[in-house]
């Protein structure tokens, strides 16, 4: 059956299964888009509802065994689920949070209800496990299985190559926009529809996934305590969900937007965004963000130019700051979607360039003046006192401005035995510790420190060969600092 119009180019089937008309309800496996309005994977879901006149039933899942789930990320994530509880229960759909226990406690729970589906709908995202867990999915469900992306701006399929430059990248988005602005997903996909409403979930499934309760969505201390998951890592005061995103996007185009190219950089009164953390999660989308920009600017298609240059000013025909804010919100964003869904191993020494890993390995014998181990940088004890403070902000705040994230990566590599153990060690504390870890643009993030999506530099340097160099000092005299040193760096 037809289903009102949709993106195509945002849309994969995945598995040869069929729809199942006479399924109980359409089933929306919420994990990558976990918000309930600007999301193109919603938006499909709820229009194949209303074709096939079933309710629609959303199940956001939290798993235990992820890599590096911790209080700190269950708690931003289970803040999310409760706002997404309270704003599907305003629309009549039904919501069901589950969180695993134990790994392994979920497992048979998405294809348990895809056999009462008529048809599930989750969301594309080319970053972490969820690959693996939708090529999975696909291979076993019986019901029709769609992917849906709702990542950027420009479909990823709309690439069908890995760029190494963000320039041809930038001109890339540019001629997407030109020969026709993308489609924005729905502000609130729900609005108007009349669903009819699923009297409850079957009990022979909650009876074995038992909803989470108010008190685990509240993310409480004892809750927490009582799933197998990182407790070292303690919750950070940024709270998590669509409320708090928005509240977030409010403030910064309210109130830092205008600054935004002169001041990002700066950590004591700086003007950056902020946003990552809800972007990585979901909790809002990078569609809103463009809307809010945007629309702070007055901004219209027809003042795009007829020719893509790839230059990073003037495309848009905006302000400064706010052509700045794009470049950072579709650029260097969606560049790092692009490497996620190319390479094959986004995150291995391997998918580096060729130039910088020749480079790096011609200054492998280079003496290393200081060298310390992971334990060692886990504890920000280091000889360096602005990256400790970086070290002390990322483990206390789990943020870190963006400037000083390449600075903290580029002595990680300055200080460790090999390139390969750079790259391990700050995947491991950036994925660990950041509320943003794990996301295509941190890996994009770590890997640009080694080269990727960079130019060979000279005069070659030590250690660092022909890849970008930089320095605390350099920071020091570039960066307002005295406000954060005297906030994070301790004793020292």
């Amino acid at each position: 059956m037809p289903v009102a119009p949709f993106p195509t180019d945002r849309l994969r089937v995945l598995g040869s299964a069929p729809l199942r008309s006479e399924g109980g309800f359409v089933l929306y496996w919420m994990i990558a888009s976990r918000r309930s309005g600007w999301s193109f994977a919603l938006q499909r879901a709820a229009a194949w509802a209303e074709e096939l006149g079933r309710p629609l039933v959303v199940l956001e899942a939290l798993r235990a065994g992820y890599p590096h789930a911790s209080d700190r990320l269950h708690a931003f994530v289970l803040q999310g689920m409760a706002d997404n509880q309270a704003s599907f229960a305003r629309h009549g759909v039904t919501y069901y949070p589950y969180v695993e226990k134990r790994p392994g406690d979920g497992r048979g729970l998405l294809a348990a209800l895809s056999e009462m589906a008529c048809v599930v709908v989750t969301d594309d995202f080319p970053g972490f496990f969820l690959p693996r867990m939708l090529a999975a999915a696909g291979r076993t469900l019986g019901v029709r299985l769609e992917a849906v992306d709702g990542c950027g701006l420009v479909p990823l399929a709309a690439a069908d190559k890995a760029f190494a430059r963000a320039v041809d990248f930038r001109r890339h988005l540019q001629r997407c926009f030109i020969a026709g602005p993308p489609e924005l997903p729905l502000a609130d996909p729900l609005l108007g529809l009349e669903l009819p409403r699923l009297p409850a979930l079957p009990q022979a499934v909650l009876g074995r996934w038992p909803q989470a309760s108010p008190r685990l969505l509240e993310a409480e201390p004892g809750a927490l305590a009582e799933l197998e998951i990182d407790h070292g890592v303690a919750p950070v005061e940024t709270c998590g969900g669509a409320s708090a995103a928005r509240e977030a996007l409010d403030g910064f185009v309210r109130g830092r937007l205008d600054r935004y190219a002169e001041d990002r950089n700066h950590p004591d009164d700086g003007a950056a965004s902020g946003l990552s953390p809800w972007l990585h999660f979901g909790h809002l989308s990078a569609a809103e963000v463009f809307h809010a920009v945007t629309s702070r600017e007055g901004w219209e298609p027809g003042r795009l130019p007829e020719k893509a240059r790839g230059t990073r000013e003037g495309f848009w025909d905006l302000s400064m700051s706010a052509e700045a804010f794009l470049d950072q919100l579709l650029t260097w964003r969606e560049l790092a979607l692009n490497g996620a869904a190319q390479l094959s191993e986004p995150e291995a020494y391997e998918s580096l360039p060729a130039w910088s890993r020749e480079s790096l390995a011609q200054r492998s014998l280079d003496p290393r003046p200081h060298r310390y181990d992971l334990e060692a940088l886990d504890e920000g004890r280091t000889h360096d006192p602005l990256w400790n403070a970086c070290m002390r902000e990322l483990r206390e705040r789990g943020r870190m401005q963006g400037y000083l994230r390449m600075l903290w990566g580029k002595k990680i590599l300055e200080w460790s035995a090999s390139p390969r153990e750079a790259l391990h060690a700050m995947l491991f504390l950036n994925d660990r510790y950041a509320l943003d870890g794990r996301d295509p643009n941190s890996v994009a993030g770590v890997a640009w420190v080694l080269g990727r999506y960079d130019r060979p530099w000279a005069p070659e340097r030590p250690i660092f060969g022909r890849v970008r160099f930089m320095s605390s000092a350099s920071a020091a005299r570039k960066l307002r600092l005295g406000d954060y040193l005297e906030r994070w760096g301790g004793s020292e």
